[in-house]
């Protein structure tokens, strides 16, 4: 069925989704501020929120199935936009599974923290469904106001307060650099839709005009900052060092997930003729953040600031799909933010029920001989390490995801070797940091003094548990989520790549 945007009714029906979520995070939102703040509200809350998350699932299935396409309009009604609810609503079912046990411990009996991840997926959502700058500022400003207040959700945490305000500043003067590159695109273009975008900028030959390259120039400095690209990367470590841990897990696996889709979506909608401009900007950015994340990791010693450091390395990885820009490209991106949402899931999750009261034992050292005492742990954690290294077979669908990255950059029209070749060295660099976690939990021995871990709470052995298993799973039979993530692609407006058409202009390169 293709829909009419133009219609108001179908452009409800295309929202549907999104509409389900934002109205049942409502209603929540009212159950959650009826009753007194108490640990058993607080938690019926969360198990009601990730009902919520499953039917909404099951929505965007349905909608799926039904092969639905749209119209030129301010969303998108394709598979790109569906894979990519499916990736953040499971972060978000794993962010509040999280959330119900580390509340407990850290005495946080609000309900509507709950809400606030929902709400703040809701702005995902929009995020993956924009077609036009406009809708993109909405979807992202949903989500940072939401995220702001979360990342200080423990009010008794002088770090967490510290982190919030970090994220708040920095993210209103990212929203900036955004806001003034989304008005020079439209003086250079006249249209704030992307499809038009691109239309108008072939047809009148933009691409070299200043105006609009200005314009790209902003919009990738404030994409940047929220994808946590080097060099707009400073925030990144004190906020998720500072933040509960369930939201750090929130913001290095979905919120970093949503702003790059629609960091692709509007790259390869609205500028894939304008490439000429931005790409050489793009392949030094990833560049940078992969070689900045990796060799500052290698120095941590407290766990968050490491997977910190390791998320801005990743951001780097999924970079390289941005530059390529093809298809496969596309692809193998939603590939990758599964693979990497599940593992950065796990790693937090085993955080949090190793973690005591006022966030202690955060060190990688603590996790010492973890296997004598905690031994399906201490597994679960070599799962995650090695599958965020990109190891073979004992990372599951982690090694997939790079490689399959690797391959889209091989095979693009003007082969990418050498940013191939340094996404190699820096995955082989990262695995001073993923092994040395490993090797302590298994070849350290446990301090005598050192106390027994408590037991973790029944919603984050399922997320752990969950986690492990569908990264192994997938890393086995993969067939089944690369037919589903070989669909997800946006529309290129040229019928070309980027690549191919930087190819076409700079056959030099």
């Amino acid at each position: 069925m293709t829909l009419d945007l133009s219609i108001p009714s179908q452009l409800t029906t295309a929202l549907g989704p999104d509409l389900l979520l934002i109205g049942g995070a409502m209603l929540l939102l009212l159950w959650a501020a009826w009753r007194p703040e108490t640990e058993a509200h607080q938690r019926s809350i969360g198990i009601a929120s990730i009902v919520l998350c499953v039917s909404v699932m099951i929505a965007i299935a349905y909608y799926w199935a039904r092969g639905d396409s749209a119209t030129v309009g301010v969303i998108a009604v394709d598979n790109l936009r569906w894979s990519s609810d499916i990736v953040l609503l499971i972060a978000t079912i794993g962010t509040i599974a999280l959330s119900m046990d580390y509340n407990r411990r850290e005495g946080i009996v609000a309900g509507e923290s709950h809400v606030l991840v929902l709400l703040a997926t809701s702005g995902m959502m929009t995020l993956a469904a924009a077609r036009d700058l406009i809708i993109v500022f909405l979807g992202i400003e949903i989500m940072s106001v939401a995220v702001y207040v979360l990342a200080g959700l423990n009010r008794r945490s002088s770090r967490s307060a510290e982190s919030a305000i970090k994220y708040f500043l920095l993210g209103a003067f990212s929203t900036a650099f955004l806001l003034y590159g989304i008005a020079l695109v439209y003086g250079a273009t006249g249209t704030m839709n992307l499809a038009t975008i691109g239309e108008r900028a072939r047809d009148l030959h933009l691409g070299a005009s200043p105006l609009l390259v200005v314009g790209i120039g902003l919009l990738l400095v404030g994409f940047g900052f929220k994808v946590a690209a080097a060099p707009f990367h400073m925030w990144a470590p004190d906020v998720y060092e500072g933040a509960p841990t369930p939201i750090t897990a929130y913001m290095a696996a979905a919120v970093k997930a949503a702003a790059f889709v629609a960091f692709l979506r509007v790259w390869v909608e609205a500028f894939p003729t304008a490439s000429n401009a931005w790409h050489g900007a793009v392949w030094w950015l990833a560049v940078a953040t992969m070689v900045v994340g990796n060799l500052i990791a290698l120095a941590q010693k407290n766990i968050k600031r490491m997977l910190a450091y390791s998320s801005i390395a990743h951001a780097g990885y999924i970079l390289v799909a941005i530059a390529i820009g093809t298809a496969a490209a596309s692809s193998a991106f939603v590939f990758y933010i599964l693979a990497y949402t599940l593992a950065t899931l796990g790693a937090f999750g085993v955080i949090v029920a190793l973690g005591e009261a006022g966030e202690s034992h955060l060190n990688i050292e603590d996790y010492a001989g973890l296997w004598s005492v905690r031994p399906w742990l201490a597994s679960a954690m070599a799962v995650f390490m090695l599958a965020l290294l990109g190891f073979p077979i004992f990372g599951g669908m982690g090694f997939l995801a790079k490689y399959w990255i690797i391959q889209s950059a091989l095979q693009a029209p003007v082969p990418e070797t050498k940013l191939v070749v340094i996404l190699v060295v820096a995955s082989l660099v990262s695995a001073g940091y993923y092994l040395y976690v490993v090797m302590v939990m298994f070849m350290r021995p446990r301090p005598a003094e050192a106390p027994l871990p408590s037991p973790a709470g029944g919603w984050t052995r399922f997320v752990i548990a969950s986690a492990a298993v569908l990264l192994l799973a997938f890393g086995i039979m993969p067939n089944a989520i690369v037919r589903w993530t070989s669909r997800s692609h946006p529309s290129m407006v040229t019928g070309q790549s980027p690549q191919s058409i930087t190819a076409t202009a700079s056959p030099e390169r």
